[in-house]
Order: C-alpha cells, then structure tokens, then sequence
C-alpha cells in the first residue's frame, strides 16, 4: 500500500461537512505552509455563514453549501479530493478512496458525521431524509400525497411537521411529548398551539429546529389543523452523505396535494410494529387491518394497535455515527454508542488519528454543565479545536481544552420561537435534589430554569427573552441564589439590571 501512495499531505481530513471543513479551514490557516487535504465524496462543502458570536458560549451561524473551489481559492495550501473513503490503513498512514487512489498523511481527522437509522432498508415507500437529494425527493413525493407519517421526535421531524402544508400528517413519536430531546413536557405544551395556528407569513431565515407536548390520555390522538394557504419557504443545502444545513426547508415548497393548509395528529408513546403494502394488507388474515377510505400505497401499523394508510413513510428517528470504512483492520476503540472515542484532545485510540463532528463521542471526564449532542453547534466547536489540536501537536505546542466545552450551549428555532439551551437545560444527570422555575406567557414565551443546591445549572428560554447573557453568566459564576427564590423569574423585576 505504501509504495502505492499517490501523495502524502501533512494533514488529511475526510468528510466535507461543517465538522470537515472547519477542521480544514483551522489547519490551513494556523500552518499555511502544510498541504492539507480534504477527501469528501460530494461536489460540494458545507460552510459556516454569518457566525456571530452571541455571547461567551453562544454562538448563531448558517450553514451554506458551496462549490469545494470556494475553499481552494481562499486556501492556496489545501486541495480537495471528490471521492467516498474506501479505507483506512494506520498502520502505513493512508487512506485509499473509492476511485482507487491512495494518500498519506501525518495526521488525519474522520469527520464523517453520521448516517440515518432508517425504519426499513429497501422499501421504497419509506425515505429517510438526511441530504440534498433526499430532500428533494421528499419534496417531489410530497407534491403528489394527500397523508403522510413521520416517524421520530428529533430535529428534522419537528421541523418537518411544522413546515409541512397541504397534506395530512400523522405523527408517531417513541414519548409522551414531542421533542423531548430538547425540552421537557412544559415547553412542549407551550409549543404545540403553533400546530393548531397558521404559520406566519415568512419573516427573517429561521436557526435550526427540534420540538415538544404533554400527553394526552393514553391511546388518544391530539388533532391539530389549520386552514389558511399561507406559505412558507426558505434554502436546501448539502452534499450528499453529509447533513442537511439548519435552515434545509427553505426554497423547498414543502406542499402536498391537498387544500388544508396544515392537519397534525400526534400519536404518542408508539412505534412502528409493522409496514406493509395494500396488496399485502388484503391478503391479512387481520380483518381489523381493512383499509379505511379507499386503498394507499402503504400502510403502518403502530404499538399501539393503531393502523394507517398513507402515501409515504418519512423515518426521521436519528442517526448513528458513520464509522463504517474506518474500522476494518484498525483497532479503534468505540463508545457505546458506536461513536470513536476521542480524549480531550480529539485523539482516538489511533496513534495520530483525530475525529471530529457526529463521528466520535467525546470520553474525556466532561464538565458538569456540559454533554455531547449531535449538532450544528458541536460539529462547528469539535471540528475547530480538532484543527488548533493538530496544529499545536505538529508545533509542539501545549493545548488546553477549549472553553467552548465548559457550558453547553445551543440556539435554534422551533416552531417559529427563538430556543436557547443552556446548560443542563432537561436536568440531565442531575439528582431528585434538583428545582425547576417556570415561567409562561402563551404565545410569547417560556422560560424554565434549572436550579441545583441554590445554584443555575441550566435554562430553556423560548421566545424573545433577552435573558440568554444574563442565564449563561449565573450558570458560569455559580452564584448561589437561595435568597432570591421564585422572584428570579418575577417578570416586574429587571433581572439583568440585578446581575450586571
């Protein structure tokens, strides 16, 4: 293999989303004497737009697609490499590519995000959407479909529910609320009027989506409808294989056949127990599964006895760590979650082999206001200080862990609503001694905060609260604010004039 070896970069970096091309853009302008590589299987790179620093944690920025030539011309030392990895030899520092070629490297970093967990492989009634091409079929399948059902209760599906207009959507999610990756029952039933309302006319470009609501009885369905034809559009980007940017409805008329505007039932507390053709549903001995109202192309049976019909299935229940052409004939060590396991210096197990971004779980001992979740916001921080870590590792450097990865911190959109997380914003890992503060004005905002021994320890703030700075400087100072009890959150009292 060695002998074989095309060209040898100082750095080498796989994968052309935002993790990817931020490590590559770090290391081609901290050493811009090196040759870097960046190997992505499509035409195009994701790139991070109009970042703006919020706060000290917070962070907002879009997420662009571009041509890779974009990249080459502002970095005179990198050159990118159109084709998939094929595989990955440590032993002799090269990568082969999908096209037969071999490079080496001194360092590599795998940014190779992760892949859809689909329903189903192989049946062509259910999509998963994931990247450019996907979405677009989803877009052309849903012009033609009166009903279809999502699957899932991350991001892209409440998103997806949301922006959907003109076609009956049939919600199953695994919990008692929606979006319960993100925000408790609470927030989720601040969140769900917006289903019922029409949407408002389309404003300023939208940050990242994911969703929430308290249950109903058991076995009952919420029904949500609205309407009006009003409509909503936005900009899809991305390569194929890599992830969809934060604003990917936009210029997607995302419309089905149908005049309703919009028509949500949410059926919670279920999964799929089975998909099946009308052809096959005929020849059920189950004459409870009888087609209701005419015959669709697919049907789905749920757990919790329920079976619909509809057009399509859209699988939108998360993604695993993309590993997969990496792991034959090395010895990586992985995590739980079949993530690479990276120290706190974006090393994995391998010896000058970083990763960055959805592929890879972070195993160091983490600070206590801060976790890993798979997002824009963590693919752009992981991807930046894996590039300054191999810089400083080749200019023996020291390094200290990036002070991004003391509060975790996230701003995004749901349902229209500006959402900030802050901290350990679901009280995750925290013990019974824990208290919640909420406060609700419906229709404008939703404030909850964390508290743990008379100390912040995490915030979810919806709406235009202001009190993002304010939050992230109390959850960073660790003041105790026993004193102040419920009036933290009184609406009459300034509270930023308080801890300024």
């Amino acid at each position: 293999m060695a002998d074989r070896k095309e060209k040898t970069f100082r750095f080498v970096i796989v994968g052309g989303g935002i993790a990817g091309v931020t490590c590559a853009e770090q290391l081609s302008s901290q050493i811009p004497s090196a040759d870097v590589a960046l190997i992505t299987a499509g035409p195009h790179i994701k790139a991070v737009t109009n970042y703006k620093q919020v706060s000290r944690t917070l962070e907002e920025f879009g997420v662009e697609e571009q041509p890779s030539s974009v990249l080459e011309e502002k970095f005179p030392n990198l050159t990118v490499i159109h084709s998939a990895v094929k595989s990955l030899h440590t032993q002799s520092h090269s990568v082969e590519t999908a096209d037969g070629r071999v490079f080496g490297y001194e360092k590599l970093c795998i940014c190779s995000g992760g892949r859809p967990k689909l329903l189903t492989q192989d049946n062509p009634y259910v999509i998963g959407i994931r990247d450019t091409d996907s979405a677009q079929e989803f877009q052309k399948r849903l012009s033609k479909a009166k009903r279809i059902v999502v699957v899932g209760n991350g991001g892209i599906a409440l998103e997806l529910v949301y922006e959907v207009e003109g076609c009956e959507v049939i919600w199953a999610v695994k919990d008692k609320a929606i979006g319960n990756t993100f925000f408790d029952a609470g927030a989720a039933q601040f969140l769900i009027p917006s289903l019922e309302a029409d949407k408002p006319e389309r404003a300023a470009p939208c940050k990242r989506p994911r969703y929430t609501t308290e249950e109903p009885a058991p076995g009952a369905a919420q029904t949500f409808t609205a309407d009006k034809n009003a409509r909503r559009q936005g900009s899809c980007s991305t390569e194929a294989g890599s992830a969809l940017g934060p604003d990917w409805h936009e210029g997607l008329a995302l419309r089905g056949a149908e005049q309703v505007s919009r028509r949500v039932s949410l059926e919670y507390q279920c999964e799929v127990e089975k998909i099946f053709t009308s052809a096959e549903l005929l020849n059920s001995p189950q004459q409870t599964l009888r087609p209701e109202n005419g015959s669709w192309p697919v049907y789905i049976q749920l757990t919790n006895g329920k079976t619909f019909g509809c057009d399509f299935v859209v699988s939108a229940t998360g993604v695993v760590p993309n590993t997969e052409p990496f792991l034959h004939g090395n010895n990586f060590a992985l995590a739980e979650d079949g993530g690479l396991q990276v120290d706190d210096h974006m090393m994995t197990s391998e010896s000058d082999v970083y990763a960055a971004g959805d592929v890879c779980t972070a195993c160091w001992k983490h600070s206590p206001l801060w976790q890993q979740m798979r997002l824009w916001t963590q693919a752009r921080q992981m991807g930046w200080y894996a590039g300054r870590c191999m810089a400083a590792h080749v200019l023996s450097e020291p390094i200290e862990l990036d002070f991004c990865f003391e509060l975790f911190s996230h701003i995004t959109k749901f349902f229209n609503y500006k959402v900030v997380l802050l901290g350990k914003f679901n009280g995750q890992g925290m013990g019974p001694d824990h208290e919640l503060l909420v406060r609700c004005t419906k229709g404008q905002e939703y404030i909850k905060v964390v508290l743990s021994g008379g100390r912040m320890v995490g915030a979810v703030l919806m709406g235009e609260t202001d009190l993002e700075e304010t939050f992230e400087n109390l959850i960073l100072n660790q003041m105790d604010l026993t004193r102040y009890g419920e009036e933290l959150l009184n609406p009459d009292i300034d509270i930023e004039d308080y801890f300024d």
